[in-house]
């Protein structure tokens, strides 16, 4: 069970990272934003090419964060500059991004094999087994970029960027420029993308062109998830939750695989598992109506 449990708690905390970054779209900016099917395998293309060609660690991890970044501004000038719909933005800058992350690999798949990653490093250091690497390299990731972003957002620019998703014309009589909020909210999230990616495909050993087939579907099911489970009450605990969501999805995915389910099913699975935590605040409001009226 162990055996089991390690791996898959690792691999939910560094999906987490991702998962926040979904959260800043989805939650901080209500915006559904298709962008990250892009980035993440632009996150790890870079940071693959990069480390390919002998670059270090920690420059395979800025130039990762300054690709999602500039992915996140693509899309958010052509939603507030030439104010196509932020759906369709997402999907028009993830089109494009598949022939950039064609371009930056030079091939569909790039394989880090037997070169020094982020996890190579961290086992050399540490002595641990692979799983237990993992799961050190993932607790730290999170942990310290869940602090970064739950500073930005109690500072001036981070609260306009809340208030620009809660509400944009109170914040716009406050005499802040929507527009940059929205392309810094949206920058700040593809950023944490990019990061995952470069931290995933580490893990994996590889880069893939395809390897962001689905991501919003995970992100979106991990903070539901975490929202549903272990609630709202602050920024600070959606931050929590939506990490806990990340790794609590790990653990059913793994739980369903084990009992048997074809991996091919895995999309379909992961696409109802969603669908019914999206309908868990309906439910449970209509459950305590009831309650109440008896």
């Amino acid at each position: 069970m162990i055996d089991l449990l390690v791996p898959t708690v690792a691999q939910g905390l560094l999906w987490a990272i991702m998962a926040l970054g979904v959260y800043i779209t989805f939650r901080v900016l209500d915006i559904a934003d298709l962008t990250v099917e892009g980035t993440f395998p632009l996150g790890a293309a870079t940071a693959a090419a990069v480390i390919a060609k002998g670059g270090s660690l920690i420059t395979a991890f800025v130039l990762a964060a300054i690709a999602g970044c500039l992915a996140g501004v693509v899309t958010g000038v052509l939603h507030t500059k030439l104010k196509i719909p932020a759906l369709l933005a997402g999907i028009l800058t993830m089109i494009g991004l598949y022939s950039v992350n064609l371009r930056i690999m030079g091939k569909a798949n790039l394989s880090m094999l037997g070169m020094d990653t982020a996890f190579t490093y961290m086992k050399n250091l540490t002595g641990f087994s692979n799983s237990v690497t993992v799961l050190c390299v993932g607790a730290i990731s999170c942990i310290l970029i869940s602090v970064v972003i739950y500073w930005f957002f109690g500072t001036e620019i981070g609260c306009a960027i809340r208030a620009t998703g809660f509400n944009q014309q109170m914040i716009r009589a406050q005499g802040v420029n929507t527009n940059i909020t929205i392309v810094l909210g949206l920058l700040i999230s593809n950023m944490l993308v990019g990061i995952a990616g470069a931290l995933v495909a580490q893990n994996n050993g590889f880069a893939d062109v395809g390897m962001g087939v689905g991501t919003i579907v995970i992100g979106l099911a991990s903070v539901i998830i975490g929202e549903v489970l272990f609630g709202t009450r602050s920024f600070k605990n959606s931050l929590i939750s939506v990490c806990l969501g990340s790794v609590v999805y790990r653990i059913v995915i793994a739980v369903v695989l084990q009992m048997g389910m074809p991996p091919n099913d895995l999309k379909l699975f992961t696409a109802i598992l969603v669908a019914i935590a999206l309908s868990l605040p309906l439910i449970q409001n209509q459950f305590k109506g009831r309650k109440a009226a008896k």
